[in-house]
């Protein structure tokens, strides 16, 4: 019974991302650079780079600012990397010197219509096929960094929703070093993870890491029931978010931070442009200073603007 509600919130989470009708203004910004990184048996696999400004700091204290490869939202139904609502977060990350790496994944919970049991399976190996897809463009950042101007040491992983379940699923695979980080280099480590509203399925109980985690940084409503914000638990399986996750980084000792967003419910992973002193902080502090710089902050802005209000309509133009 616990399994058939671990699917059907999670699968919640797909329908009401998905719902959300495609902007109508132009993007604020085009990518520098566009490539195929990896060719399956049913599409080929793009991204999208974009280059710091011409201009910004690309360097902070003589080191260089990290590459940032971004994981779209859309419940692993839809969504694409060049969503219009997710430029914004694109033009404030290259003004501020980050290169920015947008990614195509295998969506593989598309066409997806049914709750049940057996679903859980389903959407394990949908979160896994978007590690696989975000390990891929990884080792193609790799492969060609010298063209690229890329630093392998120094690539951080962030994604919004479905997104943000697969850059924290992809950092644990890889400290867990399974099969499916086999693709990377022996001893490849992320320089950083930025989560907005995301969590890890595992079938093994409790969260458990062989290796340090890479500084990760959670954003997450508290009152968010799309994808969960606490656990969902049964036996052995479970789906860990923000909360319980930076419960064992604080048990354990690894870097963190996390925002608790009061009466916040999924549409945090969707306003990713309204926390930015945050998230330049962390990715100052904790990624490229490596300081252990621990931040476990409440925040209670009731100016946040629920996904669906008409504020947010007339900001991207649709239903977001």
């Amino acid at each position: 019974m616990t399994e058939k509600i671990l699917t059907a919130v999670l699968l919640s989470a797909v329908l009401a991302v998905s719902a959300a009708a495609a902007p109508v203004k132009e993007p604020e910004i085009l990518p520098d650079e566009t490539f195929m990184f990896a060719q399956r048996d049913t599409c080929e696999l793009f991204m999208d780079i974009y280059e710091p400004a011409e201009g910004s700091e690309v360097t902070v204290d003589g080191k260089e600012k990290p590459t940032i490869i971004f994981v779209f939202g859309g419940g692993f139904i839809t969504g694409s990397r060049n969503e219009v609502y997710y430029t914004p977060w694109f033009r404030h990350m290259t003004d501020e010197g980050y290169r920015i790496v947008s990614i195509d994944y295998r969506l593989g919970l598309k066409g997806a219509t049914k709750v049940g049991i057996v679903q859980v399976n389903i959407l394990d190996k949908a979160i896994h096929m978007a590690v696989e897809d975000l390990f891929s463009a990884t080792r193609f950042l790799i492969d060609n960094s010298d063209e690229l101007g890329i630093d392998p040491s120094n690539i951080v992983i962030s994604g919004s929703s479905a997104g943000a379940i697969t850059v924290l699923q992809a950092d644990y695979e890889l400290c867990n070093d399974t099969e499916y980080a086999s693709v990377l280099p022996e001893g490849f480590r992320y320089a950083g993870v930025m989560s907005f509203a995301g969590g890890i399925l595992s079938r093994k109980g409790k969260l458990r890491y062989a290796e340090t985690p890479a500084p990760t940084l959670l954003l997450h409503g508290m009152e968010d029931r799309l994808v969960n914000y606490g656990q969902i638990k049964f036996f052995n399986l479970g789906f860990f978010g923000s909360d319980k996750i930076a419960a064992r980084f604080s048990k354990f000792g690894y870097n963190y931070n996390i925002l608790r967003y009061t009466d916040c419910g999924h549409e945090i992973a969707n306003i990713m442009d309204d926390s930015m002193e945050y998230q330049f902080k962390f990715l100052h502090d904790n990624v490229i200073r490596g300081e252990k710089f621990i931040v476990d902050m409440i925040i209670d802005d009731p100016a946040i603007m629920p996904v669906g209000s008409n504020s947010r309509k007339e900001l991207y133009g649709g239903n977001n």
